[in-house]
């Protein structure tokens, strides 16, 4: 998903109370599920990231002078939008809470 994307969903922002039963049922395990969760948020994360870098090499001016400060309006803006996305842990448990993540536990031998 793109930047935007993760900005029309509706994720509150908030820490609130979750029930922690729920998360064991499409894992049978708790644990399993946090890291199910962990390694979905390192990888949002690192989408993210890289989306942000790519857009911020394209609002970079080419010629910078010595002293000179410059205040590029298009990299503030981009900045921010960024700053108001929910962060990668919560992308993550939104996306588990709804069925969106796929995995396979390839520990299992059966």
């Amino acid at each position: 998903m793109k930047a935007l994307d993760y900005k029309k969903l509706k994720i509150d922002l908030y820490a609130k109370t979750k029930d922690i039963r729920k998360y064991d049922k499409d894992t049978g395990n708790f644990y399993k599920s946090i890291v199910i969760m962990s390694k979905r948020a390192d990888q949002i994360a690192a989408e993210l990231k890289q989306e942000f870098q790519e857009n911020s090499h394209l609002n970079t001016p080419q010629e910078r002078t010595g002293e000179e400060v410059y205040e590029n309006r298009e990299q503030i803006e981009l900045s921010k939008l960024y700053e108001q996305l929910p962060k990668p842990t919560q992308l993550a448990l939104y996306e588990f809470e709804n069925g969106l993540i796929y995995f396979k536990d390839v520990t299992d031998n059966q």
